[in-house]
């Protein structure tokens, strides 16, 4: 049986997440702390924090969504090849076997690169850390959402569905709102940026390379909506 790329950082998220649910040393070694970045120069925390959760139900709902838009739903082609809806294996359909490595690079450079809004914000705070993969989740959900804008996305045991597109926009909404007033713990921040990150990369490696035409694409299916996709009840 071959893993596939998203399979294989659930598994790895899975395992660090329960050695430092019982281990506080391994915890506070991968969790992101600003001023261990610019004190001692500890940069691998940009990328470790992805690797630890909160709690089970925190790494329970981040590697369920990672798994919907990244693995997505398996069937099989009129040719007898097994396909699939996901992120992933739009890459790989596209890029061939470099596709693997391009999904990576994005899943892993979204958990890097939506910190630094909040390192430049609380790199002299002592009391600051974030921890979690919603970075780079959030990079794959909105990458979706670019190839498939029309694709109704809901929550959890709600019946519901909006747009795809438009459900981005609303979760980016909300995610400033929050993060302007500073409510709970979650860092809204990493939400937005890795959003936008996914969204951008997927868009500018199609573009960049003429593999795809993403864009073009992306603005059709959003121009010939019917208004009975904007929401769904019980299925997309």
């Amino acid at each position: 049986m071959n893993l596939s790329i998203t399979l294989l950082l659930i598994i790895i998220t899975a395992i660090t997440s329960f050695m430092a649910f019982n281990n506080q040393a391994v915890m506070d070694k991968l969790i992101f702390y600003p001023p261990a970045v610019s004190r001692r120069n500890e940069w691998y925390r940009f990328f470790s924090c992805g690797l630890i959760h909160k709690d089970i139900p925190h790494l329970i709902f981040n590697m369920y969504a990672l798994y919907i838009f990244g693995n997505g739903q398996t069937y099989t082609d009129i040719n007898g090849l097994k396909q699939s809806t996901g992120v992933e294996f739009f890459f790989v359909n596209v890029f061939g076997t470099t596709g693997y490595f391009i999904y990576f690079i994005m899943y892993a450079g979204a958990v890097g690169i939506c910190l630094l809004p909040t390192y430049r914000k609380n790199k002299d705070n002592y009391y600051y850390r974030s921890l979690g993969a919603s970075g780079g989740v959030s990079a794959v959900v909105f990458a979706k959402i670019v190839l498939d804008p029309i694709n109704g996305i809901g929550l959890i045991f709600i019946p519901l569905f909006i747009a795809g597109f438009l459900f981005g926009l609303l979760f980016l909404f909300v995610s400033y709102e929050l993060e302007k007033r500073q409510a709970g713990t979650v860092n809204h921040s990493a939400h937005i940026w890795g959003s936008i990150f996914g969204a951008v990369f997927i868009i500018v490696i199609c573009q960049a390379t003429g593999k795809y035409p993403l864009l073009a694409q992306f603005i059709d299916q959003i121009r010939n909506m019917r208004l009975n996709q904007i929401i769904t009840y019980g299925g997309n």
